[in-house]
């Protein structure tokens, strides 16, 4: 079983940051999925998401900016395993012209409507759906 932690932000429009992955992953090549990866050995999952934040896109929220939103089993076909993906969301200050691609085709901020609709990976594929339609996302966006 692998573990990975992911961060799905929000810009004030409500829309989702998305990562258009490339050929070179293993799991879910040429997909759109959410932010983040594998936790490393002895690494805790929130921790894990901050740093994977960072070296994916060069945002480096402060401590405390993150608040858990669910932990999603996600089959990952590749590894013939079923995993646990720690997802973290928060409401961000950003734009695209915020965000450095450290790994990815692109990473940019995705409106609902075409995010429902895109190509996405395994655990975006649960993740986002069903953040878009939830509670949380709701207090995200406020009043």
């Amino acid at each position: 079983m692998h573990r990975f932690a992911c961060v799905l932000l929000v810009d004030p429009r409500g829309w989702l940051l998305l990562q258009e992955r490339d050929e070179m992953p293993v799991i879910d090549p040429e997909k759109w999925g959410l932010v983040g990866g594998h936790v490393e050995e002895g690494e805790e999952d929130e921790p894990a998401a901050y740093r994977e934040l960072e070296e994916e896109t060069g945002v480096r929220l402060p401590p405390g900016s993150l608040r858990h939103w669910r932990a999603l089993p996600v089959f990952h076909e590749a590894y013939g395993t079923l995993d646990t993906t720690q997802v973290y969301v928060a409401r961000v200050d950003l734009t695209d012209a915020d965000i450095v691609v450290g790994e990815g085709r692109r990473i940019v901020f995705v409106d609902p409507a075409t995010a429902r609709g895109l190509d996405l990976t395994a655990s975006a594929t649960i993740a986002v759906p069903e953040f878009l339609d939830s509670a949380a996302y709701r207090d995200i966006l406020g009043p």
